[in-house]
């Protein structure tokens, strides 16, 4: 690629609301450290209540790589649902001051506005408490053609598969993107949501999906290996650009053109793992649409995951 392009990410919108707290805290919530628990809005009501001063911006996973792209200086848009509620209008307003085209407008009536409450540990580990809400209506009514024929890739979110109308959504924006010649791009989202969907994601690789995003537990569940070391040799057979991350041992890219294997970059004192992934996806994505080789594209991905988990939160301010 040698020019800047729109990427589009589709996703479940999210308020992630970030606090820190300690272990007495996460043991009246009964929330296993590192876990990621879903909940219906009556609990999330009784954790907002136990937690201490809070951060509220618009999060998950794909809209914060979104936001750093934009942060970055990349052009992007945005398609996910949000009520017409508080936390619905904070998640547009951010993504917006970013720069980031936020396609739907809040919707008006349904459930609230879904949020993640990340309860952050003495040393940077969080534990995610996850409502649904609002993000759970996201259906094929929601994806615009002409969003999708803005765009030079269209960036899915792995949770889609899980709502009700998700797997819908997800096939007409794959369908979209092929006839607008968009590329498509998957991120994994965790390995027990590959558990989940493994067929329909192997399938979409197989047929419409151009680059996979995935960490190691993703990547071994998708392709059923024993190793990450024998999921990159079949990875080294196919033709989709896989982007794996390793945490502390760095990424490797790779399809069967070739071999990237990038170092992370090392960081003084974690202090927060949020959006660690999403980070480097924005970074690497960067790198691509800008018409960086992929050795620099992960290089860009390393720094920028690097700067992400020495603050709070998955956002960083403008590098330009």
């Amino acid at each position: 690629m040698t020019s800047p392009v729109t990427v589009l990410g589709i996703s479940n919108a999210i308020v992630d609301v970030l606090a820190h707290v300690d272990d007495e805290t996460l043991a009246a919530i009964g929330a296993p450290k590192g876990s990621m628990t879903l909940i219906d809005q009556e609990q999330a009501e009784k954790i907002y209540a136990l937690m201490g001063p809070a951060t509220e911006m618009s999060g998950g996973s794909v809209a914060n790589t979104i936001a750093n792209l934009a942060n970055l200086g990349g052009k992007s848009a945005y398609i996910g649902c949000v009520a017409d509620d508080q936390l619905g209008r904070i998640f547009v307003h951010d993504m917006q001051s970013l720069g980031v085209d936020v396609v739907l407008a809040p919707i008006d009536d349904g459930a609230p506005t879904a949020r993640s409450y990340i309860l952050i540990s003495p040393g940077g580990e969080r534990t995610m408490n996850t409502y649904l809400g609002a993000c759970m209506e996201l259906s094929p009514a929601h994806i615009s053609e002409s969003a999708i024929a803005g765009a030079g890739l269209v960036l899915l979110e792995g949770y889609i598969w899980d709502n009700p109308h998700g797997p819908a959504a997800a096939g007409e924006a794959m369908r979209l993107a092929q006839e607008n010649g968009a590329k498509v791009g998957l991120t994994l989202s965790d390995s027990y949501c590959v558990d989940r969907h493994r067929d329909a994601f192997a399938e979409a690789i197989e047929h419409r999906v151009q680059m996979v995003f995935a960490n190691e537990k993703e990547i071994i569940s998708l392709l059923g290996t024993d190793s990450f070391e024998d999921a990159v040799a079949k990875t080294r057979e196919l033709e989709t650009l896989f982007v794996l991350t390793r945490s502390e041992k760095g990424s490797v890219i790779v399809n069967n053109q070739g071999e990237v294997i990038q170092a992370a970059v090392p960081v003084a004192k974690v202090v927060d793992a949020t959006g660690a992934g999403d980070a480097y996806i924005a970074g690497f994505l960067y790198g691509w649409t800008t018409g960086l080789p992929l050795a620099e594209s992960a290089q860009l991905g390393s720094e920028y995951a690097a700067r992400v988990i020495q603050q709070v939160g998955p956002r960083l301010a403008k590098t330009i």
